[in-house]
Protein backbone atom coordinates (compact mmCIF):
# COMPACT_ATOMS: atom_id res chain seq x y z
CA UNK A 1 0.00 0.00 0.00
CA UNK A 2 1.16 2.92 -1.11
CA UNK A 3 0.83 6.43 1.16
CA UNK A 4 0.96 9.55 -0.15
CA UNK A 5 2.87 12.19 2.31
CA UNK A 6 5.09 14.98 2.12
CA UNK A 7 7.91 16.50 4.33
CA UNK A 8 6.78 20.01 3.92
CA UNK A 9 3.93 19.04 5.98
CA UNK A 10 5.49 19.13 8.63
CA UNK A 11 6.66 22.94 8.11
CA UNK A 12 3.33 23.73 7.50
CA UNK A 13 1.95 21.99 10.48
CA UNK A 14 4.48 23.89 12.67
CA UNK A 15 3.96 27.59 10.73
CA UNK A 16 -0.14 27.22 11.13
CA UNK A 17 0.29 25.84 14.99
CA UNK A 18 2.62 29.31 15.10
CA UNK A 19 0.06 31.10 14.11
CA UNK A 20 -2.70 30.12 16.12
CA UNK A 21 -0.31 30.48 19.14
CA UNK A 22 0.25 34.28 18.29
CA UNK A 23 -3.35 35.08 17.00
CA UNK A 24 -2.74 35.98 13.48
CA UNK A 25 -5.48 33.09 11.63
CA UNK A 26 -7.53 35.18 9.08
CA UNK A 27 -11.38 36.57 10.09
CA UNK A 28 -12.46 33.42 7.98
CA UNK A 29 -10.35 30.86 9.37
CA UNK A 30 -11.66 32.00 13.04
CA UNK A 31 -14.68 31.89 12.30
CA UNK A 32 -14.83 28.34 11.10
CA UNK A 33 -12.29 27.39 13.94
CA UNK A 34 -9.13 25.50 13.38
CA UNK A 35 -9.47 21.85 12.96
CA UNK A 36 -9.75 19.74 15.47
CA UNK A 37 -7.54 17.21 14.17
CA UNK A 38 -5.37 18.01 11.78
CA UNK A 39 -3.59 15.00 10.43
CA UNK A 40 -5.46 12.74 8.64
CA UNK A 41 -5.83 9.42 6.34
CA UNK A 42 -8.16 9.04 3.64
CA UNK A 43 -8.80 6.11 1.18
CA UNK A 44 -9.36 5.65 -2.52
CA UNK A 45 -9.83 2.98 -5.17
CA UNK A 46 -7.26 3.72 -8.08
CA UNK A 47 -10.12 5.60 -10.67
CA UNK A 48 -9.54 8.57 -12.41
CA UNK A 49 -12.75 10.23 -10.10
CA UNK A 50 -10.53 10.22 -7.03
CA UNK A 51 -9.24 12.93 -8.94
CA UNK A 52 -10.24 15.54 -6.10
CA UNK A 53 -8.68 14.12 -3.71
CA UNK A 54 -5.11 13.41 -5.63
CA UNK A 55 -5.69 17.52 -6.86
CA UNK A 56 -6.28 18.85 -2.57
CA UNK A 57 -3.78 16.92 -1.89
CA UNK A 58 -1.44 18.15 -4.39
CA UNK A 59 -2.39 21.92 -4.73
CA UNK A 60 -1.90 22.15 -1.00
CA UNK A 61 -5.51 22.86 -0.55
CA UNK A 62 -6.09 20.68 2.15
CA UNK A 63 -2.61 22.10 3.76
CA UNK A 64 -4.71 25.82 3.18
CA UNK A 65 -7.34 24.57 6.05
CA UNK A 66 -4.51 23.42 7.80
CA UNK A 67 -5.23 19.58 7.18
CA UNK A 68 -2.16 17.56 6.92
CA UNK A 69 -3.49 14.63 4.62
CA UNK A 70 -2.14 11.21 4.17
CA UNK A 71 -3.98 9.36 0.60
CA UNK A 72 -4.00 5.73 0.47
CA UNK A 73 -5.02 3.01 -2.36
CA UNK A 74 -7.90 0.32 -1.11
CA UNK A 75 -7.50 -2.78 -2.42
CA UNK A 76 -11.12 -2.96 -2.74
CA UNK A 77 -14.68 -1.10 -1.86
CA UNK A 78 -15.26 -3.60 1.16
CA UNK A 79 -11.87 -2.69 2.94
CA UNK A 80 -12.51 0.77 2.19
CA UNK A 81 -15.67 0.92 3.67
CA UNK A 82 -14.47 -1.28 6.69
CA UNK A 83 -11.51 1.07 7.54
CA UNK A 84 -13.61 4.07 7.45
CA UNK A 85 -15.91 2.50 9.98
CA UNK A 86 -13.30 1.10 12.28
CA UNK A 87 -11.52 5.07 12.02
CA UNK A 88 -8.27 3.68 10.53
CA UNK A 89 -9.29 5.80 7.66
CA UNK A 90 -11.12 9.38 8.48
CA UNK A 91 -13.11 9.30 5.25
CA UNK A 92 -12.51 8.31 2.04
CA UNK A 93 -13.80 8.55 -2.03
CA UNK A 94 -16.51 6.33 -1.90
CA UNK A 95 -19.46 4.60 -4.55
CA UNK A 96 -22.31 6.72 -3.91
CA UNK A 97 -24.59 3.57 -2.70
CA UNK A 98 -22.48 3.07 -0.13
CA UNK A 99 -22.95 5.15 2.39
CA UNK A 100 -26.77 4.50 2.32
CA UNK A 101 -26.70 0.73 2.49
CA UNK A 102 -24.91 1.13 5.25
CA UNK A 103 -26.92 2.99 7.29
CA UNK A 104 -29.46 1.26 5.98
CA UNK A 105 -27.86 -1.82 7.16
CA UNK A 106 -27.88 -3.47 3.99
CA UNK A 107 -24.25 -5.60 4.39
CA UNK A 108 -22.07 -3.48 7.07
CA UNK A 109 -23.91 -1.54 9.17
CA UNK A 110 -22.94 1.74 10.13
CA UNK A 111 -24.19 5.20 9.77
CA UNK A 112 -21.79 6.69 6.97
CA UNK A 113 -22.50 10.35 5.87
CA UNK A 114 -21.62 12.26 3.13
CA UNK A 115 -21.45 16.20 2.70
CA UNK A 116 -19.18 16.45 -0.98
CA UNK A 117 -20.42 14.74 -4.05
CA UNK A 118 -16.87 14.05 -6.31
CA UNK A 119 -18.51 14.33 -9.97
CA UNK A 120 -20.67 13.26 -12.26
CA UNK A 121 -20.93 10.44 -15.12
CA UNK A 122 -17.53 8.67 -16.02
CA UNK A 123 -18.17 5.20 -16.05
CA UNK A 124 -18.67 3.14 -19.54
CA UNK A 125 -19.77 -0.55 -20.10
CA UNK A 126 -17.54 -2.52 -21.95
CA UNK A 127 -17.67 -5.93 -24.11
CA UNK A 128 -14.93 -8.42 -24.99
CA UNK A 129 -14.03 -8.12 -29.35
CA UNK A 130 -15.60 -11.27 -29.73
CA UNK A 131 -19.25 -10.38 -28.05
CA UNK A 132 -18.85 -6.89 -29.65
CA UNK A 133 -18.41 -8.95 -33.14
CA UNK A 134 -21.72 -10.84 -32.82
CA UNK A 135 -23.49 -7.17 -31.41
CA UNK A 136 -22.15 -5.02 -34.38
CA UNK A 137 -24.64 -7.31 -36.96
CA UNK A 138 -27.78 -5.56 -34.84
CA UNK A 139 -26.65 -1.85 -34.88
CA UNK A 140 -27.17 0.44 -36.70
CA UNK A 141 -24.16 1.97 -38.75
CA UNK A 142 -24.20 5.58 -40.48
CA UNK A 143 -20.81 6.56 -42.35
CA UNK A 144 -19.48 2.80 -41.55
CA UNK A 145 -19.15 3.61 -37.54
CA UNK A 146 -22.14 2.31 -35.22
CA UNK A 147 -24.78 5.08 -34.02
CA UNK A 148 -24.78 5.87 -30.72
CA UNK A 149 -26.28 5.17 -27.82
CA UNK A 150 -26.30 0.86 -28.32
CA UNK A 151 -28.85 -0.64 -27.19
CA UNK A 152 -28.76 -3.37 -25.08
CA UNK A 153 -31.57 -4.84 -27.12
CA UNK A 154 -28.48 -5.35 -29.59
CA UNK A 155 -26.60 -7.64 -26.87
CA UNK A 156 -30.21 -9.67 -26.89
CA UNK A 157 -29.69 -12.10 -29.10
CA UNK A 158 -26.52 -12.44 -28.33
CA UNK A 159 -27.25 -13.59 -25.20
CA UNK A 160 -30.04 -15.92 -26.14
CA UNK A 161 -27.62 -17.43 -28.07
CA UNK A 162 -25.55 -18.71 -24.78
CA UNK A 163 -28.76 -19.67 -23.85
CA UNK A 164 -29.40 -21.93 -26.24
CA UNK A 165 -25.97 -23.75 -25.85
CA UNK A 166 -26.48 -24.01 -22.50
CA UNK A 167 -23.80 -21.31 -21.09
CA UNK A 168 -24.20 -18.47 -18.97
CA UNK A 169 -23.93 -14.98 -19.68
CA UNK A 170 -21.62 -13.32 -17.49
CA UNK A 171 -20.62 -9.97 -16.97
CA UNK A 172 -18.71 -8.12 -14.13
CA UNK A 173 -19.48 -4.78 -12.10
CA UNK A 174 -17.37 -3.21 -8.73
CA UNK A 175 -19.74 -3.93 -6.06
CA UNK A 176 -23.05 -5.07 -5.40
CA UNK A 177 -24.25 -1.27 -4.29
CA UNK A 178 -22.03 0.66 -6.73
CA UNK A 179 -23.35 2.80 -9.71
CA UNK A 180 -21.84 0.81 -12.12
CA UNK A 181 -24.04 -2.17 -10.39
CA UNK A 182 -27.20 0.02 -11.23
CA UNK A 183 -26.20 1.50 -14.00
CA UNK A 184 -25.13 -1.85 -15.69
CA UNK A 185 -28.58 -3.29 -14.73
CA UNK A 186 -30.68 -0.22 -16.08
CA UNK A 187 -29.11 -0.46 -18.94
CA UNK A 188 -29.90 -4.56 -19.35
CA UNK A 189 -33.23 -3.93 -18.42
CA UNK A 190 -34.07 -0.85 -20.57
CA UNK A 191 -32.61 -3.41 -23.40
CA UNK A 192 -34.98 -6.18 -21.87
CA UNK A 193 -32.75 -8.07 -20.57
CA UNK A 194 -33.03 -9.48 -16.87
CA UNK A 195 -30.18 -8.59 -14.82
CA UNK A 196 -31.06 -10.90 -11.66
CA UNK A 197 -33.18 -9.72 -8.06
CA UNK A 198 -31.33 -9.91 -4.75
CA UNK A 199 -33.33 -11.30 -1.85
CA UNK A 200 -31.51 -10.57 1.50
CA UNK A 201 -34.28 -11.65 3.71
CA UNK A 202 -33.70 -15.14 2.05
CA UNK A 203 -30.22 -15.32 2.69
CA UNK A 204 -29.50 -14.67 -1.72
CA UNK A 205 -27.37 -11.71 -1.94
CA UNK A 206 -25.99 -13.00 -4.89
CA UNK A 207 -28.47 -10.32 -7.34
CA UNK A 208 -28.89 -13.53 -9.66
CA UNK A 209 -32.81 -14.51 -9.15
CA UNK A 210 -34.54 -14.51 -12.50
CA UNK A 211 -31.25 -13.25 -14.41
CA UNK A 212 -30.60 -13.38 -18.25
CA UNK A 213 -27.24 -11.83 -17.24
CA UNK A 214 -25.21 -12.75 -14.54
CA UNK A 215 -23.48 -10.35 -12.64
CA UNK A 216 -20.66 -10.39 -10.39
CA UNK A 217 -18.21 -8.28 -8.65
CA UNK A 218 -14.73 -7.76 -9.89
CA UNK A 219 -12.60 -5.32 -8.67
CA UNK A 220 -11.74 -2.02 -11.12
CA UNK A 221 -8.07 -2.36 -12.27
CA UNK A 222 -9.29 -6.24 -12.34
CA UNK A 223 -11.65 -5.87 -15.03
CA UNK A 224 -9.53 -6.08 -18.15
CA UNK A 225 -7.59 -8.63 -17.50
CA UNK A 226 -10.46 -10.73 -16.18
CA UNK A 227 -12.53 -10.25 -19.40
CA UNK A 228 -9.37 -11.39 -21.04
CA UNK A 229 -9.31 -14.61 -19.29
CA UNK A 230 -13.11 -15.24 -20.66
CA UNK A 231 -14.07 -15.27 -17.17
CA UNK A 232 -16.77 -12.38 -17.69
CA UNK A 233 -18.00 -11.50 -21.28
CA UNK A 234 -18.24 -7.62 -20.42
CA UNK A 235 -18.66 -5.29 -17.44
CA UNK A 236 -19.17 -2.02 -16.07
CA UNK A 237 -16.70 0.17 -14.47
CA UNK A 238 -14.90 4.24 -14.18
CA UNK A 239 -11.98 5.16 -15.57
CA UNK A 240 -9.29 3.97 -16.74
CA UNK A 241 -10.42 0.85 -17.46
CA UNK A 242 -12.65 0.97 -20.11
CA UNK A 243 -9.73 2.83 -22.30
CA UNK A 244 -7.24 0.15 -21.07
CA UNK A 245 -9.64 -2.82 -22.76
CA UNK A 246 -9.22 -0.79 -25.91
CA UNK A 247 -5.53 -0.07 -25.59
CA UNK A 248 -5.11 -3.75 -24.92
CA UNK A 249 -7.06 -4.47 -28.21
CA UNK A 250 -9.25 -6.88 -25.96
CA UNK A 251 -12.70 -5.34 -25.77
CA UNK A 252 -14.94 -1.87 -27.11
CA UNK A 253 -17.18 0.30 -24.79
CA UNK A 254 -20.42 0.04 -26.13
CA UNK A 255 -21.68 2.81 -23.77
CA UNK A 256 -21.02 5.50 -21.45
CA UNK A 257 -23.29 6.34 -18.42
CA UNK A 258 -23.30 9.69 -19.81
CA UNK A 259 -25.87 8.20 -22.35
CA UNK A 260 -27.23 6.14 -20.04
CA UNK A 261 -28.56 8.75 -17.74
CA UNK A 262 -26.86 12.30 -18.68
CA UNK A 263 -25.03 13.83 -15.73
CA UNK A 264 -26.02 11.27 -13.31
CA UNK A 265 -24.14 11.01 -9.84
CA UNK A 266 -21.30 9.29 -9.58
CA UNK A 267 -18.84 8.88 -6.59
CA UNK A 268 -18.91 10.77 -3.09
CA UNK A 269 -16.71 11.00 0.11
CA UNK A 270 -17.58 9.74 2.72
CA UNK A 271 -16.78 10.20 6.56
CA UNK A 272 -18.96 8.70 9.48
CA UNK A 273 -21.66 10.50 10.90
CA UNK A 274 -19.20 10.27 14.26
CA UNK A 275 -16.09 11.85 12.84
CA UNK A 276 -18.08 14.78 11.92
CA UNK A 277 -19.74 15.68 15.10
CA UNK A 278 -16.96 15.32 16.65
CA UNK A 279 -14.50 17.25 14.30
CA UNK A 280 -17.07 19.81 12.77
CA UNK A 281 -14.39 22.55 12.44
CA UNK A 282 -12.33 19.75 10.28
CA UNK A 283 -15.50 18.63 8.22
CA UNK A 284 -16.20 21.78 6.88
CA UNK A 285 -12.65 22.44 6.42
CA UNK A 286 -12.42 19.26 3.84
CA UNK A 287 -15.02 19.71 1.94
CA UNK A 288 -13.54 23.22 1.80
CA UNK A 289 -10.39 21.63 0.24
CA UNK A 290 -12.59 19.20 -2.51
CA UNK A 291 -14.71 22.03 -3.55
CA UNK A 292 -11.89 24.16 -4.50
CA UNK A 293 -9.99 21.00 -5.71
CA UNK A 294 -13.14 20.17 -8.10
CA UNK A 295 -13.46 23.67 -9.44
CA UNK A 296 -9.53 23.36 -10.61
CA UNK A 297 -10.18 20.08 -12.38
CA UNK A 298 -13.47 21.93 -14.44
CA UNK A 299 -11.80 25.68 -14.64
CA UNK A 300 -11.34 27.43 -17.92
CA UNK A 301 -12.98 24.84 -19.82
CA UNK A 302 -11.11 21.58 -18.68
CA UNK A 303 -7.81 23.83 -19.41
CA UNK A 304 -6.36 22.29 -16.43
CA UNK A 305 -7.02 18.39 -16.89
CA UNK A 306 -3.91 17.35 -18.97
CA UNK A 307 -1.89 18.62 -15.56
CA UNK A 308 -4.21 16.68 -13.80
CA UNK A 309 -4.02 13.60 -16.46
CA UNK A 310 0.13 14.00 -15.50
CA UNK A 311 -0.51 13.81 -11.78
CA UNK A 312 -3.22 11.01 -11.59
CA UNK A 313 -0.82 8.84 -14.00
CA UNK A 314 1.31 8.58 -10.91
CA UNK A 315 1.62 4.72 -9.78
CA UNK A 316 0.53 5.53 -6.07
CA UNK A 317 -2.59 7.43 -7.56
CA UNK A 318 -4.19 5.74 -10.36
CA UNK A 319 -1.07 4.58 -12.29
CA UNK A 320 -2.18 3.83 -15.63
CA UNK A 321 -0.46 5.42 -18.62
CA UNK A 322 -0.96 9.21 -19.66
CA UNK A 323 -2.55 8.25 -22.80
CA UNK A 324 -5.04 5.70 -21.47
CA UNK A 325 -6.29 8.45 -18.89
CA UNK A 326 -5.82 11.55 -20.90
CA UNK A 327 -8.42 9.65 -23.57
CA UNK A 328 -11.26 10.50 -21.40
CA UNK A 329 -10.38 13.25 -18.69
CA UNK A 330 -9.77 15.78 -21.88
CA UNK A 331 -12.83 15.79 -23.31
CA UNK A 332 -12.89 12.89 -25.65
CA UNK A 333 -13.73 9.22 -25.51
CA UNK A 334 -12.24 6.13 -27.48
CA UNK A 335 -14.89 3.38 -28.43
CA UNK A 336 -13.37 0.55 -31.25
CA UNK A 337 -9.94 1.50 -31.71
CA UNK A 338 -9.61 4.35 -33.81
CA UNK A 339 -13.26 5.57 -33.18
CA UNK A 340 -12.72 8.26 -30.69
CA UNK A 341 -15.95 10.95 -30.50
CA UNK A 342 -15.82 14.39 -28.20
CA UNK A 343 -17.86 13.66 -25.09
CA UNK A 344 -16.97 16.93 -23.66
CA UNK A 345 -18.84 15.72 -19.98
CA UNK A 346 -17.47 12.72 -19.62
CA UNK A 347 -15.82 13.95 -16.62
CA UNK A 348 -17.40 16.41 -14.53
CA UNK A 349 -16.27 17.87 -11.21
CA UNK A 350 -17.55 21.20 -10.69
CA UNK A 351 -20.09 22.47 -13.19
CA UNK A 352 -23.48 21.93 -13.40
CA UNK A 353 -23.37 21.76 -9.28
CA UNK A 354 -21.55 18.49 -9.43
CA UNK A 355 -20.40 18.43 -5.77
CA UNK A 356 -23.51 19.53 -3.95
CA UNK A 357 -24.62 16.26 -1.93
CA UNK A 358 -28.96 16.22 -4.14
CA UNK A 359 -31.41 14.20 -1.59
CA UNK A 360 -32.55 13.45 -5.42
CA UNK A 361 -29.54 11.65 -6.32
CA UNK A 362 -29.32 9.64 -2.98
CA UNK A 363 -33.33 8.92 -3.56
CA UNK A 364 -32.05 7.59 -7.16
CA UNK A 365 -29.51 4.89 -5.64
CA UNK A 366 -32.25 3.77 -2.82
CA UNK A 367 -35.20 3.45 -5.88
CA UNK A 368 -32.87 1.03 -7.57
CA UNK A 369 -31.49 -1.19 -4.15
CA UNK A 370 -35.65 -1.36 -4.65
CA UNK A 371 -36.29 -2.33 -8.15
CA UNK A 372 -33.73 -4.86 -7.83
CA UNK A 373 -34.51 -6.27 -4.47
CA UNK A 374 -31.55 -4.98 -1.78
CA UNK A 375 -34.16 -3.26 0.01
CA UNK A 376 -36.73 -6.41 0.37
CA UNK A 377 -39.76 -4.35 1.90
CA UNK A 378 -41.71 -1.75 0.20
CA UNK A 379 -41.25 2.04 1.53
CA UNK A 380 -43.26 4.81 1.77
CA UNK A 381 -42.18 7.99 0.04
CA UNK A 382 -41.04 9.59 3.65
CA UNK A 383 -38.89 6.65 4.13
CA UNK A 384 -36.48 7.98 1.33
CA UNK A 385 -36.64 11.66 2.23
CA UNK A 386 -35.43 10.03 5.84
CA UNK A 387 -32.94 7.89 4.44
CA UNK A 388 -31.42 10.63 2.29
CA UNK A 389 -31.48 13.74 4.04
CA UNK A 390 -29.68 11.65 7.13
CA UNK A 391 -26.89 10.47 4.72
CA UNK A 392 -26.45 13.40 1.93
CA UNK A 393 -25.20 16.50 3.67
CA UNK A 394 -25.99 19.51 1.74
CA UNK A 395 -25.81 22.00 5.30
CA UNK A 396 -22.21 20.78 5.52
CA UNK A 397 -21.55 21.60 2.35
CA UNK A 398 -23.24 24.92 2.31
CA UNK A 399 -21.07 25.69 5.24
CA UNK A 400 -18.35 25.04 3.27
CA UNK A 401 -19.44 27.15 0.96
CA UNK A 402 -19.97 29.82 2.30
CA UNK A 403 -17.09 30.38 3.98
CA UNK A 404 -14.65 29.87 0.45
CA UNK A 405 -17.30 32.90 -0.42
CA UNK A 406 -16.52 35.26 2.22
CA UNK A 407 -12.72 34.58 1.84
CA UNK A 408 -12.92 35.74 -1.69
CA UNK A 409 -11.98 32.00 -3.43
CA UNK A 410 -15.26 31.52 -4.87
CA UNK A 411 -18.19 33.42 -5.94
CA UNK A 412 -21.68 33.08 -4.91
CA UNK A 413 -22.25 32.47 -8.13
CA UNK A 414 -20.94 29.13 -8.57
CA UNK A 415 -23.17 27.30 -6.03
CA UNK A 416 -26.76 26.52 -6.31
CA UNK A 417 -28.86 29.91 -4.49
CA UNK A 418 -28.97 28.50 -1.05
CA UNK A 419 -31.87 30.20 0.48
CA UNK A 420 -34.01 28.26 -2.47
CA UNK A 421 -32.76 25.32 -2.77
CA UNK A 422 -34.87 22.15 -1.43
CA UNK A 423 -32.19 19.28 -2.37
CA UNK A 424 -34.24 17.85 -5.13
CA UNK A 425 -33.23 18.55 -9.30
CA UNK A 426 -36.28 19.11 -11.51
CA UNK A 427 -37.75 15.88 -12.77
CA UNK A 428 -35.23 14.64 -14.93
CA UNK A 429 -36.12 13.25 -18.46
CA UNK A 430 -32.53 12.25 -20.16
CA UNK A 431 -32.43 8.75 -19.35
CA UNK A 432 -31.91 5.95 -22.59
CA UNK A 433 -35.39 4.45 -21.79
CA UNK A 434 -36.99 8.05 -21.90
CA UNK A 435 -38.66 7.62 -18.57
CA UNK A 436 -38.64 10.38 -15.91
CA UNK A 437 -37.26 10.45 -12.59
CA UNK A 438 -38.81 12.69 -9.93
CA UNK A 439 -36.91 12.17 -6.58
CA UNK A 440 -39.85 13.63 -4.80
CA UNK A 441 -42.10 10.57 -6.10
CA UNK A 442 -40.04 7.47 -5.94
CA UNK A 443 -42.63 4.90 -5.78
CA UNK A 444 -44.32 6.33 -8.81
CA UNK A 445 -40.86 6.02 -10.86
CA UNK A 446 -40.66 2.93 -9.37
CA UNK A 447 -44.19 2.07 -10.81
CA UNK A 448 -42.88 2.90 -14.55
CA UNK A 449 -40.47 0.22 -15.20
CA UNK A 450 -41.65 -2.79 -16.57
CA UNK A 451 -38.75 -4.82 -15.16
CA UNK A 452 -38.19 -4.62 -10.98
CA UNK A 453 -39.72 -4.54 -8.03
CA UNK A 454 -42.42 -1.84 -7.29
CA UNK A 455 -45.38 -1.55 -4.47
CA UNK A 456 -45.67 -4.67 -2.89
CA UNK A 457 -43.97 -6.69 -4.02
CA UNK A 458 -41.20 -9.50 -2.44
CA UNK A 459 -39.59 -12.06 -3.52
Amino acid sequence: MKTVKHARQRFRHWLATGLATVGLLTTAQADVGWPEKEELTFGFIKLTDMAPLAIAYEKGFFEDEGLYVSLEAQANWKVLLDRVITGELDGAHMLAGQPLAATIGYGTEAHIITPFSMDLNGNGITVSNAIWEQMKTHIPHENGKPVHPISASTLKPVVESFHERGDAFKMGMVFPVSTHNYELRYWLAAGGLHPGYYAPANGDTSGQIDADVLLSVTPPPQMPSTMEAGTIMGYCVGEPWNQQAVFKDIGVPVITDYEIWKNNPEKVFGITREFAEQYPNTTVRLVKALIRAAEWLDANNNANRPEAVEILAKPYYVGADYEVIANSMTGTFEYEKGDTRPVEDFNVFFRYNATYPYYSDAIWYLTQMRRWGQIAEPKTDDWYKEVAASVYRPDLYQLAAEELIAEGLMSADQFPEFDSETGFKPPQTEFIDGITYDGTRPNAYLEQFPIGLKGDDRL
